[in-house]
This record gives C-alpha cells, structure tokens and sequence, in this order.
C-alpha cells in the first residue's frame, strides 16, 4: 500500500496470491463505516443519481431540443438511446477497468469525463453533436456505476450496515428516473433545455473534489486485462438488438432493417461469449453464471426497470398529449413514485433484508409493481389523477425499491474481490439493457395498438387521443405480464439465504 489517498501498482505478492493480497488490501483501505463511511456514501450516492437522471432528464425537454436543432421526429430516439446503448455497451469494460486501475481512480475519471461530456452535450449545435455527447456520457457514466457500486463493498463490510448502505443506493438508483423527470421539467420551464446537460458539470466537479478526500483507495490489480475485441462484439451486439427493436414500432417486425440488426445482434453475442469460453482471462468470466441464484436476481433487476420506465413512457405520452399537462407539471405528476421509492427502499427492504429471504422480496417487489401496471391498463382519457395513476405509480414504485435492494445484494455476495468491479458492471447492465430493450419494445407495441385502433375507428381528433389510450393500456398490460413472469422465475431460481445478524461481510 502506498501513501492514503493515491493508488499505487500492485506488489510482486499482490501478484503471486492475487486474491487474498487484494482482500487484505481492501480492508485495509476500506474506511471505518462511521462518519467517513457515510460520507462515502453520500458521494457514491450523488454520482448514481447523477447517472439514474441521465436517463430520463432529457426526455420532457425534447419538444424544446427538436425546434432548437431542427432534427426529425424519426431521430428523437437518439437523443436518449445513445446515453442507454453506451451505457449497457460498456459497463462490462467499466467494471474490469474498476479492477485494474483502482475503483477510486475509476470513479473520479468517470465522474471528470462525465462532466466534459455534459458540457458537450449541452452546447450542441445540431443533433450529431448533440447525440455523441449523449454517447459520451454513457461511456463515462460506464466507467462511473460499477466502481461506485462496488466502492460500497469496501466502505461497510458488517453485515448491517452494508445493508443499509445498499438500501440507500438502491433507492437512489430506482428513483432517478423520475428525478430526472421532474429536473428536466423545471429546467425546460424556467431556464432552457440546455440545462439539463449543464446542470451535472458543477455538481460533478463538486463530487470529483469531495471524493478525493472521503473514498477510499484499494489499489487495483495490473495484471487484470482489457480486451479490444469483446468489448466491441459486445456494445455492437447489444446496439444492433436495440436498434431492431426501436425499428419494429415503425416498419414492422418482417422489415428488412429489423430483421438485419437483430441478426446481426445474435450474431455479435454468440460470438463474444464464444471468445469469452476462450479467453483465459475474459472480460466477462462466464462463472458468474454458474449459480441460477444471480441469474435470477440479474433477470430481476432487468426486468424490474422496464416496469419504471414502462410507466414513463406511458404516462409522460398521456400527462401531455391527454391531459394537457406543462413539462413542469408532468414532472410533479411523477413525484409520488419517487417518494414510494425512497420510502420503501430505505424504510421497509431495508429492515426486511436481515429478516426475509430474497427470493421473497424480490418476488413480491416484481408482483407489487405488476400491480401498479395492471391498474394503467384501466386508464382511460377521462381518467382521474389521484384515483388511477396516483395509486400505480405507488404500487410500481414500492415494488421496485424491493427488486433493487436484495437483488444487488445477491448479485455481489460471494463474488470474488478481483471480480466485484465486473459482477456489479453486470447489475448495472442488466438495468440499462432492460431500460433500453423495455422503452423499445413497449413502444413497439404501444405504436401498433394505436394503430389497429385507429383502423377500425374514424380518424377523428377525439379518436385519436383514444387511440394513444388504448395503445398506452395495451403496452402496460404486456408489461404487467413481463413482471409476472419474472417473479415466478426468481421463486424458482433464486436461493440466496438471509443474511444472519452477527455474521461479518
């Protein structure tokens, strides 16, 4: 170890027992999980919600982009694909990154190239640079989730209070979404669409200076590799599947460029899990799964998003196309979920956690969320606030402060501290990947509905506020039944015992 607060190279013994040496060198680096602790926390918690309202801070102010940047409603979807494509594309080299340089260092890099890339982004004079600064944003906020995921591993190592710490991240991370859709909102209403992007520059410098002081620094492993090649198959295979599916909502699933990019997508993953088989090293070691119990919560975890943003997609078309609501207003529509988020994640998974299996909770968190899906597909264009949406925001936001809480805790518990940075780039691309995947596909579905209606309906401008309804209910039913689905899987797969009280990290 060298001096507190810098990473130094591994020793000729970190080399030879790689394992054990870095253990011994995390919990020797780790802070005491009292104030400095905390205060770790708090800074890996600033940068995730940085991330989480990334995802969706743009897209309420897209109405103002588009007139200002004069692009085609055929190319809003870059605007907030190229941030989630990257994102998930990337995490994987993120997370291996975090092993070898350092998760301090990959932290501070990702949170520094964050903020240059929202500053891109913000002074975008057309959609091209406008898209590649989302694209950057993505990539370093890639670099950025896994190291502060697994920074919490070294921060608190008693059973307890890492359960907490992971309640906290757990809420932050869920409700970010809709943070990001109240800040998009209010910054599009009173200042300018241009500070959405502007707004992480100073908070992220602020992080960045915070964090160089609270964090601790476990020294990374130099002997870890990062491969060009199946970092590539990967981000193209993921992008390509993604695109098809955003393809379909307008041609069809039998189109020619939706059949090719699908296509191409199995193609690239088939190939870069074969090369990972091979590889004596990989990028993604495929003994992460081995055990059904993290597939399952990985599945959870992709799964439980799409209901989040499902409800985003859905309710954000009919708070202001339906009812008429302002940017701002919609924005506020959103909060309940928010505050069902934080309250559940923190004040409820958090003390079941050590109590209930999670298996349990991460079933019933999918089932409840399915709940508040279900309920949309009642909505309709007279629909009131607080006696239909209000309710399924609730329902869907408690239920996914249950899925995140116990699920990252199985996704991370008995993995080996060389692979902590991967296995939590994995958690964290489960959630984009079901982000992007569940925005595409719901829409697909939402946008055919629509249409079906309105062939069997004279086109009327009442009809069509109807038709966008009636797609919106059917696109929230397949969701519900995503859910529904999931649950019964994680009761089979997922096995993982409560923590006992008592016992050390």
């Amino acid at each position: 170890m060298g001096v507190p607060g810098r990473e130094t190279a591994p020793t000729p013994a970190t080399t030879a027992r790689p394992a054990e040496s870095t253990a011994a060198a995390e919990a020797t680096a780790a802070a005491p999980a009292g104030r400095g602790g905390w205060a770790g926390l708090a800074v890996v918690a600033t940068a995730q919600m940085m991330t989480a309202v990334d995802a969706t801070v743009v897209n309420i102010a897209l109405p103002s982009m588009q007139p200002a940047l004069s692009f085609r409603d055929a190319d809003r979807q870059w605007v907030i694909t190229a941030y989630t494509l990257a994102f998930a594309g990337l995490l994987l080299v993120g997370g291996r990154a975090a092993d070898r340089f350092g998760r301090r260092r990959s932290f501070l890099v990702g949170l520094g190239g964050f903020a240059l890339a929202s500053a891109l982004a913000g002074a975008a004079p057309d959609l091209p640079t406008l898209v590649a600064g989302r694209a950057l944003q993505g990539a370093f906020a890639a670099v950025l989730a896994p190291s502060a995921l697994s920074l919490i591993t070294v921060l608190f190592d008693r059973p307890r209070q890492r359960a907490t710490a992971f309640s906290v991240y757990g809420a932050v991370a869920s409700s970010g979404a809709a943070v990001g859709l109240l800040l998009g909102g209010t910054l599009t209403d009173y200042l300018d669409w241009r500070w959405c992007l502007f707004i992480n520059v100073a908070l992220a410098l602020g992080v960045v200076l915070v964090g160089r002081v609270v964090l601790p620094a476990p020294p990374g492993r130099g002997e870890i590799s990062i491969q060009l090649m199946p970092a590539v198959l990967a981000t193209a295979g993921l992008a390509t599947l993604v695109l098809g599916c955003a393809q379909a909502a307008q041609h069809g699933w039998t189109a020619t460029r939706v059949v090719l990019p699908i296509t191409a997508s199995v193609a690239a993953l088939t190939a870069f899990v074969a090369l990972q088989a091979r590889l004596p090293r990989p990028l993604l070691p495929l003994r992460l799964f081995r055990q059904r119990d993290r597939i399952g919560a990985y599945l959870a975890l992709a799964v439980g998003v799409i209901g989040s943003f499902g409800m985003f997609l859905m309710l954000t078309y009919h708070f202001q196309t339906v009812a008429g609501y302002s940017p701002l207003r919609s924005g506020l529509a959103f909060l309940p979920m928010a505050a069902a988020v934080t309250a559940t994640g923190y004040g409820v998974a958090r003390r079941l956690a050590s109590r209930v299996s999670p298996r349990a909770l991460i079933a019933s968190g999918l089932l409840v969320s399915a709940t508040g899906l279900a309920l949309l597909t009642q909505l309709e264009v007279t629909s009131g606030y607080v006696t239909l949406v209000l309710p399924a925001e609730i329902l869907v936001g408690a239920g996914g402060a249950a899925i995140f809480t116990p699920a990252i805790g199985v996704v991370t518990t008995g993995v080996d501290p060389a692979e902590a940075g991967i296995a939590a780039a994995v958690a964290n691309a489960a959630m984009q990947l079901g982000a992007s995947l569940g925005v595409a596909l719901l829409n697909t579905v939402a946008v055919g509905a629509s249409r079906d209606y309105l062939s069997t309906h004279a086109r009327t401008p009442a009809v069509s506020v109807e038709a966008i309804v009636h797609g919106s209910g059917t696109a929230t039913a397949w969701a519900a039944g995503l859910l529904t689905c999931a649950a019964v899987i994680t009761l089979i797969t997922v096995r993982t015992a409560r923590p006992h009280r008592g016992t050390s990290g």
